[in-house]
């Protein structure tokens, strides 16, 4: 078990480099866009963050089945070191599409997922998998490496703002540690395969792709996964417009988000391996919908129509006030309508710059819109209502928010891939590929997805009015499967549980 351990803890190190490389466009594009070094709307902002994760979701298939084939040992070596050198070139880009194209050939560092899932597999015993996979996925905190460093090494290299072009530094560093890791896998690790994988064809190696399971974990893993990929890199410009906050500040935020996803997955596994993936799955999709549904709401600072007063019968104003509006009708005499006043400021200016408001605030009042000697009919308004209504969305409660969203996430990472040995047992590599391109798909279509809704809707908030559906479909899919599960193997314990 020693050189088992130790193949853990190598693959861990190397996965958490290239996870960080693989994210560093989530800070560097916001970096020279916030710098004006480039003028590039959300779209194209979404775009670019999200170009080197397609790599890394459509790679991980060809990938997996490699490692299955020829063993982690030379897949994961070469991966780091070809990977260094596209890294090394995005320090030579100057234009929209040299950044894409940088994108895409860096972006083969997030297929080494696939890689490390397969290399880790064959070195644990059945009854361990779930506990070693949730340890190597920790190796994701390499996001909140990026997140929470890098806007200080940019910072540091460019002088603090005074050398802008000092940012072509950052993708030299991320090269550098490519290389050195890529060298210190090959000299450390020795290849173990499958039992019958070296035999196998491609045709049988994709038999399990039939499956409709493994698109379900995929969808699963779209959001558990994808969505913290495509948070690690877009809460950066989400701080930095929706609360003005410095880049560096903002990438430390971000790290509340992919710090415990990375970590807590550790947990995730061991949680899988005592309850079941299954049950975990549950409250993971749950709380995840609870935190979303409390995101959606916006910072709202807005006046809207309210309850207003309309004459019971047809008459004369005789009198108009702040207070009160007096009506002369021959039928009714003279009527009275009270009018509800305006009490002070809804929010202070003070309270308004200490951001620390945490619950909405909403006030009402009255306001005449009929004049004296004025006749008006029965039924028409005399004071139309005011409502105002103030959120500040307060920034610490939606950083817990997002933590705990994070957590989350991390707890979900683990239960899908265990799943995957104690379905797929001599395919881990081929499933566990394609759940992980589904996935990486995740990752890079959400941040494409956000930028479009932005556009159209102007709010922030839409990315969670996306989450917020999406994982509505995985939960309603996960448990119409689960009861027809229990009603095909014990119908009398699913008429029990209904």
């Amino acid at each position: 078990m020693r050189g088992a351990w130790w193949t853990l803890t190598i693959n861990t190190f190397a996965f958490t480099i290239c996870f960080a490389a693989w994210m560093m466009n989530g800070v560097l594009i916001t970096f020279l866009v916030d710098n004006g070094i480039h003028d590039w709307d959300p779209s194209e902002m979404g775009w670019l963050i999200g170009i080197p994760v397609l790599t890394g979701a459509v790679f991980r298939l060809p990938l997996g089945v490699a490692t299955d084939k020829w063993g982690g040992r030379l897949v994961f070596g070469a991966l780091l070191l070809i990977a260094a050198v596209p890294m090394y070139l995005t320090s030579y880009c100057n234009n929209y599409w040299q950044f894409f194209i940088a994108g895409l050939g860096f972006g083969f560092t997030g297929a080494s997922f696939a890689v490390g899932i397969a290399y880790t597999s064959v070195w644990f015993p059945k009854q361990m998998q779930g506990t070693a996979l949730g340890i190597f996925g920790a190796g994701n905190a390499g996001a909140a490496l990026t997140s929470l460093g890098a806007p200080h090494v940019l910072n540091w290299l460019t002088s603090g703002g005074e050398n802008l072009e000092g940012w072509r530094n950052l993708p030299r560093i991320y090269s550098a540690m490519l290389i050195a890791t890529g060298i210190l896998f090959l000299l450390t690790t020795t290849t173990r395969l499958p039992a019958g994988s070296a035999h196998k064809s491609l045709s049988q190696r994709l038999q399990p792709l039939k499956h409709v399971r493994v698109w379900r974990f995929g969808l699963y893993y779209f959001f558990v996964f994808g969505g913290f990929v495509a948070l690690a890199q877009w809460l950066v410009p989400y701080y930095v417009n929706a609360y003005a906050m410095s880049v560096a500040m903002a990438g430390a935020l971000a790290a509340c988000n992919s710090l415990p996803s990375g970590v807590i997955r550790a947990a995730g596994g061991w949680m899988s391996d005592k309850w079941g993936a299954r049950a975990v799955m549950y409250w993971v999709f749950g709380s995840s919908l609870v935190c979303c549904a409390l995101l959606i709401v916006p910072q709202m600072d807005i006046r809207s129509p309210g309850s207003g007063k309309m004459a019971m019968s047809a008459g004369e104003v005789v009198e108009v006030s702040d207070s009160e509006v007096v009506i002369e009708s021959a039928k009714r005499g003279r009527q009275t309508y009270q009018l509800a006043k305006k009490e002070g400021e809804l929010v202070t200016d003070e309270e308004r710059r200490s951001g620390m408001l945490i619950l909405p605030r909403a006030m009402s009042w009255q306001e005449p819109v009929v004049e004296v000697g004025q006749t008006v009919k029965k039924k028409e308004l005399v004071a139309r209502g005011v409502t105002h209504i103030f959120f500040q969305a307060n920034v610490w409660i939606f950083t817990a928010l997002s933590l705990i969203l994070g957590a989350v996430m991390g707890i979900g990472k683990a239960a899908v891939y265990k799943h995957i040995p104690d379905y797929f047992p001599n395919d881990v590599g081929v499933v566990g590929g394609i759940v992980g391109v589904l996935g990486g798909l995740g990752g890079f279509i959400c941040p494409v997805i956000f930028g479009y809704l932005l556009r159209e809707t102007g709010l922030w908030t839409s990315c969670w009015m996306f989450f917020f559906v999406l994982i509505a479909i995985c939960l309603i899919w996960m448990h119409v499967v689960v009861q027809r599960m229990l009603q095909a193997e014990a119908p009398q314990l699913s008429q029990r549980i209904e």
